[in-house]
C-alpha cells in the first residue's frame, strides 16, 4: 500500500468586536496552535512563523535535539543538586 501524504495545513484569524485578533493555525502533521493579536498582520506573521518553523524541525537530526535536550536537563539537575540518574 503506497504512503498517503497529506497536507493538514490550516489556518483561521477571526475577531469579534472590541476583541483583540484570535488566530488558529494547523502544520502539516496536525499539531494545532492558537494566539491573540492587537493586529491582523501580526497574527498573518505568527502563522507564516509556526510553518517556517515547522520546516527548520524537520531538517534537524532529531537524535541531536533529544541528545542536547538530555544534556540541559543533566546540567539542571547538577546546578540544583539532585543525584545522577543511573
Amino acid at each position: 500500500m503506497a504512503q498517503q501524504n497529506i497536507n493538514m495545513r490550516d489556518f483561521s484569524i477571526t475577531r469579534n468586536e472590541g476583541e483583540w485578533y484570535y488566530a488558529e493555525v494547523t502544520d502539516s502533521y496536525g499539531n494545532e496552535y492558537d494566539n491573540y493579536f492587537e493586529h491582523a498582520c501580526e497574527a498573518n506573521d505568527w502563522i507564516y512563523y509556526i510553518w517556517e518553523k515547522e520546516e527548520w524541525l524537520n531538517s534537524v537530526d532529531s537524535r541531536y535535539l533529544l541528545s542536547k535536550a538530555i544534556g540541559e536537563c543533566v546540567k539542571i539537575d547538577e546546578e540544583a543538586g539532585r543525584r545522577k540518574i543511573m
